[in-house]
């Protein structure tokens, strides 16, 4: 780069548009004569440092999960203890959620807590309390460094715990209230101010029990910029580098926060069919490939139309296998009714199966893989099932769990992993059934908004 930055006789350099390894090159190349146009070396590395970010959080009054620092395998079962589990470790300046692990007791921390100092060697292990059952928000803004705007904010089906890249999301958001959103708002102001932001801004919010907590900042673009721009009709990436040039928001002519009136649904996708035996599962660390975008005026249908992009899409009629981890099992109820009253029949593992009888529900009893034949990979694999809602049990998942999801990708099947993702192709199938989908090109959804 510098090579090129010295040959082309370059006035300015951006490092906002290359995820995180730029933000990790930009004091070097500072210090080798690049002049990084935007927001400064000094607040990239002011954002990353914990300790540094910890002291703008509290100078701006904003919380975050409470947490430590760990140099060693015996600090980080310390750590871990002194927070309480679950726990979510991970190397600093990760990249990708790279070695980034849910814990749930010390023998779990102990199994992975070497893995995560490998990933990184001599570098510090950040150790979090996991906000379980949190609802998470991706905020996008763009500042001059005089006018903050955000361009929009992303509400996360799955619960927290899932990397950004691989989450399914929604915008605007469609649970959050209108008080809680403002303060979303209000904290995303004060923190591109106190960190000089000159450019795009991008804040990871958790909100668990009506308090809000700042997950993470990133003084960059992130991936959802390109996302929000078609959702708004405003060239974000276009307007920062303006911005970084010297540009004023003012004189680009974009001075008010711009909301969507239609529902705009973003989905990953995955590869897992291309690498046989890998964990079929979302969470902190990303291993989507792509995504893709579902717009409509009705949430349901938007959330289809990304199932049908990403693929497989979601069935209007069949069979639905239900598997889920303990702590779900209260929410399999009201799901296993809907899918029946559209006209499903449900069928699920033994316990679960006597749950949902117990409940007053028709719910066929299927073997697991260890339980005998046919059971409920055979099913899948003989075309008996066309929707699996298997949720994992944990960061490491059984061979059962695993087997089931396996066969259902490879048998191009609907699989959900959440509970939150159940819910929604739920609604999505619900609205498939009482509505037309219809196809509009993006452009038609342009200039349907509602400036703030």
């Amino acid at each position: 780069m510098l090579e090129i930055y010295e040959q082309e006789g370059c006035v300015g350099a951006i490092a906002q548009f290359g995820g995180q390894t730029p933000l990790n090159l930009a004091s070097a190349l500072k210090a080798r004569g690049v002049n990084i146009i935007g927001t400064s070396p000094e607040s990239i590395d002011t954002a990353e440092d914990r300790q540094l970010f910890a002291a703008v959080l509290d100078r701006v009054k904003l919380k975050s999960p409470a947490n430590r620092i760990a140099m060693s395998e015996a600090e980080a079962i310390t750590s871990a203890a002194e927070l309480d589990y679950p726990v979510l470790v991970r190397p600093s300046f990760v990249l990708g959620g790279r070695g980034m692990f849910i814990l749930y007791s010390e023998t779990e921390l102990r199994e992975v807590v070497r893995q995560v100092f490998d990933v990184m060697p001599g570098k510090p292990v950040l150790i979090d309390k996991f906000l379980e059952d949190a609802i998470e928000l991706d905020v996008d803004c763009i500042s001059d460094g005089e006018t903050t705007l955000v361009g929009g904010m992303l509400e996360h089906i799955e619960y927290a715990g899932v990397h950004s890249g691989d989450a399914a999301m929604v915008m605007p958001p469609h649970t959050l209230s209108p008080e809680m959103l403002g303060a979303v708002r209000t904290a995303t102001y004060a923190l591109a101010q106190a960190l000089k932001v000159v450019g795009l801004m991008n804040v990871q919010f958790a909100i668990k029990d009506q308090q809000l907590y700042v997950l993470e900042v990133n003084p960059r673009a992130s991936r959802t910029v390109p996302f929000v721009a078609k959702a708004i009709g405003v060239p974000l990436a276009k307007l920062a580098a303006r911005v970084m040039a010297g540009a004023k928001l003012k004189d680009l002519g974009f001075t008010r926060e711009i909301q969507p009136k239609h529902w705009c649904v973003k989905e990953a996708v995955f590869p897992f069919n291309r690498f046989p035996g890998a964990a079929i599962m979302l969470s902190p660390e990303m291993r989507s490939t792509g995504e893709v975008m579902g717009m409509d005026d009705d949430l349901g249908i938007a959330f289809a139309k990304t199932q049908m992009a990403a693929k497989p899409a979601l069935p209007l009629a069949g069979q639905v296998f239900i598997s889920v981890k303990d702590s779900d099992k209260p929410h399999v109820g009201e799901l296993a009714r809907g899918f029946i009253e559209l006209g499903f029949t449900v069928c699920s593992t033994t316990n679960t199966a006597k749950l949902l009888q117990a409940e007053g529900l028709a719910v066929l009893p299927v073997f697991k893989l260890n339980e005998g034949r046919p059971n409920c990979v055979d099913m899948i694999k003989n075309g008996e099932v066309q929707l699996v809602i298997n949720t994992p049990r944990g960061m490491i998942p059984r061979n059962d769990e695993n087997a089931i999801r396996t066969a259902a990708w490879a048998n191009n099947v609907c699989i959900m992993t959440s509970i939150t993702g159940a819910r929604a192709s739920l609604n999505g199938i619900r609205a498939m059934k009482a509505k037309l989908v219809d196809v509009r090109p993006l452009q038609q959804y342009k200039g349907n908004v509602a400036p703030m």
